[in-house]
């Protein structure tokens, strides 16, 4: 057997179904071997994005996928979606060839050290020493991706060592390795954040990707229905439990964890996404409750009151035992509450009001609200692309988890398509009538917009919508495009954040024989989403054009849109 075969043998036998890449030298053979073994290959465009599809995979399934790459660029390429794994908690394999080792040091085609390159990035970074040696390497990177706290982790192959070839009796199989072990918190602290949450005044969950990645949602719903407590989900925490109902309070946010005196934090963490839990976004007398896999996250930003130290949805599946022992519920009479839901009122009718301010151009709630009421229900939803992303989260519900997936912890712009790709692959294997509809601003559109051909090329109907705004955050019309870009050196004149004005992206479509469609107006955009619902093999471009200055709340200046001359 030669190294390519050992490799995909020993992946297939550690579970791995999905392989994403791009092929050269010396990487060919090892791609047609993972199909050889029954390993799903899908060739990208561009490496960075096959790496986010495969994170996208570990994400979804609690399986790691691998990236593949050649070696040199490829690897380099790669190292920002395996820095964007390792900030999300995501389990991915990357596996890089590289040039033969005979010729290191020498000036070998596409030569770097890419072991040394990957270490920062990862959690394991090494090379295998030998043929037989290569199913224990692959067992690592299985479990050390998947223990603990999920990751990165990078495998070195040189040319050399991949077209060598040994005896598959002499080869040190390794059997598969068991999921990672459940581990429980210590019932001291449990009884400890029990009676610390049955004392708040102004108690709060927060519920971050951590809980859809552990699979928590039936403990942590059933604690949220038997304590009615307020729950707040993060971008990518919506569907735990469900964003209708009656307990979220997702658009007051603010308030909430302004005001709220406990918080506990099912799989989230006290980084920018939630202002490091500091003054002045959060009670500065506020006790936190914290369950987390990882002991070094305890203690990170502020003290934490209760360190609860374990697999999430057994920690959860602790608390909600002890909390129904006490049959407490929160009432909706209680002041909190009633703050609560005060302020969420408020900010839905604000939303509501633009939603029904259909004038054109449009704004981003009659957009989001149209393509809301005309999906499915339960779609997948990638988003990405500054208000886009932003603004869309408060718009499209999500009731299951896992369903939302968008630039995370990293702040990743360019991650979209990959996340559609692997969200498709998963809904074609798993749930075939489910949709994956992926609403990209046009800035984000840019970074990987050649993989609505991969996209074609494996039947993937992935609805792609483009909200154009002709820049980042925010653009210009055509007139004043048109007077900047004119001016004697467009390089100085035309502000860094805009873009073509009225592009036609969806032309895109048609290199495919796809269709694509531009949308100015909410009929023409409703025509287009239902149209697009009917494909089931090609991936679909709706352009939708709104107005270069709509922003998450009415303008009352254009300092936006004024080059700073």
């Amino acid at each position: 057997m030669d190294g390519n075969k050992i490799i995909a043998r020993s992946l297939a036998q550690q579970g791995v179904q999905y392989a994403f890449g791009i092929v050269g030298i010396p990487v060919i053979d090892l791609a047609m071997a993972f199909q050889l073994e029954g390993i799903k290959y899908i060739g990208f465009r561009n490496e960075q994005a096959a790496c986010y599809a495969a994170q996208a995979i570990g994400y979804i399934t609690r399986k790691p996928a691998v990236c593949l790459t050649v070696s040199g660029p490829g690897l380099l390429h790669v190292i920002g979606g395996m820095s964007n794994a390792q900030s999300n908690c995501w389990p991915v394999i990357v596996i890089g060839g590289s040039s033969d080792q005979a010729q290191e040091r020498l000036g070998a085609f596409q030569e770097c050290f890419q072991v040394e390159s990957s270490r920062l990035h990862c959690k394991m970074s090494a090379r295998p020493p030998n043929l037989s040696s290569i199913p224990r390497f692959v067992a690592d990177a299985v479990k050390l991706s998947t223990y603990g706290r999920p990751g990165a982790v990078y495998l070195d192959f040189p040319g050399d060592l991949l077209n060598a070839t040994v005896s598959e009796e002499d080869t040190d199989w390794i059997p598969s390795i068991p999921e990672p072990p459940s581990t429980m918190a210590s019932p001291c602290q449990v009884a400890k954040a029990v009676k610390l949450i049955l004392a708040a005044e102004k108690p709060l969950f927060i519920i971050g990707k951590g809980a859809a990645y552990a699979k928590a949602e039936d403990p942590i719903r059933n604690i949220v229905n038997q304590t009615n407590i307020p729950f707040l989900p993060t971008p990518m925490g919506k569907g735990v439990v469900s964003d209708l109902h009656r307990c979220c309070v997702g658009p007051a946010r603010s308030l909430a964890l302004q005001k709220a005196d406990v918080v506990v934090l099912f799989g989230a963490r006290l980084n920018w996404m939630l202002h490091f839990g500091r003054l002045p976004r959060f009670n500065p007398d506020v006790k936190v409750i914290q369950i987390d896999i990882s002991p070094e996250e305890f203690h990170s930003s502020l003290p934490t009151a209760v360190a609860l130290h374990g697999d999430l949805r057994t920690v959860s599946k602790q608390l909600e035992e002890e909390l129904v022992k006490t049959g407490h519920v929160f009432k909706d009479s209680s002041l909190w509450w009633m703050s609560l839901k005060e302020k969420v009122c408020q900010n839905r009718e604000v939303n509501q009001r633009s939603a029904e301010d259909t004038e054109e151009p449009l704004n981003y709630y009659a957009v989001f609200h149209c393509i809301q009421e005309t999906l499915p229900k339960n779609c997948m939803i990638i988003s990405e692309g500054a208000n886009t992303m932003d603004i869309g989260r408060t718009v499209f519900m999500n009731e299951l988890p896992r369903h939302r997936l968008d630039a995370g912890t990293f702040g990743t712009m360019g991650v979209g398509f990959g996340y559609a790709i692997a969200a498709a692959l998963w809904c074609r294997d798993n749930s075939p009538r489910k949709r994956v509809v992926c609403i990209e601003g046009d800035s984000a559109f840019g970074f990987s917009a050649m993989e609505v051909e991969t996209m074609s090329r494996y039947k993937l109907p992935v609805i792609i919508i483009v909200v154009n705004n002709n820049g980042i955050y925010a653009g210009l019309d055509h007139g004043l495009f048109h007077d900047l870009a004119d001016g004697s050196d467009p390089a100085i004149t035309l502000p860094p954040t805009s873009l073509t004005p009225g592009c036609r992206y969806e032309k895109m479509a048609e290199m495919y024989g796809g269709k694509g469609y531009v949308c100015k107006s909410i009929k023409e955009l409703h025509s287009a989403v239902e149209n697009a619902l009917k494909e089931t093999s090609k991936p679909t471009i709706i352009n939708v054009f709104i107005s270069p200055v709509a922003q998450r709340k009415a303008q009352d200046f254009d300092w936006l849109t004024r080059a700073k001359m």
